[in-house]
């Protein structure tokens, strides 16, 4: 397939599990390892499927601090029967996907538009804002606690588009978490689940620009 008979003229692209090799909901389930996480997780994310009150998602659309979550879930966890000690381990040390950031690269080589759609934490971004050349990777980058939206709410998917400048059926998003990515296609998009280590992902996305 040649650059004219692209599927796609843009990418967007998650931050953790996708550009970082980690960074989902899985790091936070080792971070208490002695804990079930069939318990831990929706207790202390909410169901992440879905856009609600939970103070997860409260803390991903800007309207709260981690500390407040911290005080929430500590509430739930004891209202669940689960005890103590709370106390985290170390803060995630993110990983950069040197794959993924090849294939951004390769598409902003090739004159594709590519965004950064993260459902993230004001707090949090210490941890990842100084590992990478951002500006030169994304033409634009939306940030949940920025704009007061978080996935899968249908609303920031188009507000990523819209500051791309890019129709929805033109622009491939990539997310590690099922149910953003069916969201994403709900919208329009051509939308990928990348798995461990993305080289499926990648494989896709430059099929869909006409780099394979």
């Amino acid at each position: 397939m040649g650059l004219a008979e692209r599927a796609v003229d843009a990418a967007i692209f998650d931050l953790g599990g996708v550009v970082m090799r980690n960074g989902g909901p899985g790091d936070i389930q080792r971070r208490f390892p002695d804990l079930d996480p069939a318990v831990l997780l929706p207790i202390l994310m909410g169901p992440y499927h879905d856009d609600t009150d939970h103070p997860w998602h409260r803390l991903e659309r800007g309207e709260i601090t981690l500390v407040e979550v911290r005080e929430a879930n500590r509430a739930a966890l004891e209202a669940a029967g689960v005890t103590g000690p709370f106390a985290p381990g170390p803060p995630i040390a993110f990983e950069p996907n040197e794959d993924m950031l090849a294939l951004i690269r390769e598409l902003r080589a090739a004159g594709l538009k590519t965004g950064l759609l993260t459902n993230n934490a004001r707090e949090l971004r210490a941890l990842w804002w100084d590992l990478l050349p951002y500006d030169e990777l994304f033409d634009d980058i939306v940030d949940s606690s920025d704009v007061g939206l978080r996935k899968p709410n249908p609303a920031i998917y188009r507000l990523a588009l819209d500051r791309l400048g890019v129709a929805a059926q033109r622009t491939a998003f990539l997310d590690d978490i099922a149910s953003n990515v069916d969201a994403a296609r709900r919208v329009g998009l051509r939308a990928v689940l990348v798995e461990p280590g993305g080289r499926g992902a990648i494989a896709t996305v430059r099929d869909l620009a006409g780099l394979a």
